[in-house]
């Protein structure tokens, strides 16, 4: 798990380690590069990196990263440790199951890589074995335009009530969504990505009307599994949800026609 999650598990006294590592002194863990066509991403690249050097090769990832509590946290957190504490409120999650990423497992037995579609197991049980350390996760180039929103009780430093992510695909013209805390694990929204990528002006890239925004809301927030908890409402978190999917649609929408006329 992350710093994050460590310190909270010390604190309340829920765990007492004999010893602690920081994995942030390997190298190997802050980089960055090319991988065939995706961009590897080290376990360990802090979020403040990803903001400032990534944008435009992991738009939905910087975004969420951005939202990621204080630049205190944004200067040492990773998405590896998102990774490894699996809350479904990680802000890292919806834009790796969007974007289709790879989490990219190592051990003394070999290198594996799993989809991130398959990574998310149970709440907090991942498809991590005990003795694998996660490596890095690898994002394939943006097709189209990405978008991450969350919601929560304040503007800062603020643990998401809900989460939602949305990139389009204008080559295949498909669309892919992440929900996060609104699950016991992250989520997509499978038949809301098939609805849009039916329902998405790909040819002219006009606006969604009214009743294909509606219903693509409604569909992500049906594919929510929310609870009641201290930080929201069931009900709440789908309301949230199908606002949050609606916005970024009309976002990610006005992005696309940008890129055309800027490509036309």
């Amino acid at each position: 798990m992350g710093g994050t999650d460590v310190m909270v598990e010390l604190n309340f006294d829920r765990r007492r380690p004999a010893a602690l590592l920081d994995l942030t002194r390997v190298p190997e863990l802050r980089e960055w590069a090319p991988d065939g066509d995706r961009l590897r991403l080290g376990a360990g690249v802090p979020y403040a990196v990803i903001v400032d050097r990534l944008a435009d090769r992991a738009p939905a990832l910087a975004l969420a990263s951005r939202a990621v509590a204080s630049p205190q946290i944004r200067n040492r957190g990773s998405v590896g440790g998102n990774l490894g504490g699996a809350s479904p409120a990680g802000d890292a999650h919806p834009p790796l199951l969007a974007t289709d990423a790879v989490v990219e497992l190592a051990s003394v037995r070999g290198v594996r890589r799993v989809p991130a579609r398959e990574f998310y197991l149970g709440p907090r049980r991942t498809a991590r074995s005990d003795d694998e350390l996660i490596a890095a996760v690898l994002l394939p180039a943006p097709a189209g335009p990405q978008q991450f929103a969350k919601i929560g009780t304040r503007n800062a430093m603020v643990i998401a009530v809900a989460s939602f992510a949305l990139a389009l695909d204008a080559g295949r013209r498909s669309a892919g969504t992440g929900i996060g805390s609104a699950g016991p694990t992250p989520l997509r929204a499978p038949e809301a990505e098939e609805f849009l990528a039916a329902e998405f002006d790909w040819a002219g890239g006009r606006p969604p009307s009214p009743a294909v925004a509606q219903e693509f809301g409604a569909l992500v927030a049906a594919a929510a599994r929310p609870i009641d908890d201290v930080r929201g409402s069931a009900a709440y978190r789908r309301h949230a949800l199908s606002v949050l999917a609606r916005r970024t649609l009309g976002w990610a929408a006005a992005d696309y026609r940008r890129e055309m006329a800027a490509c036309g």
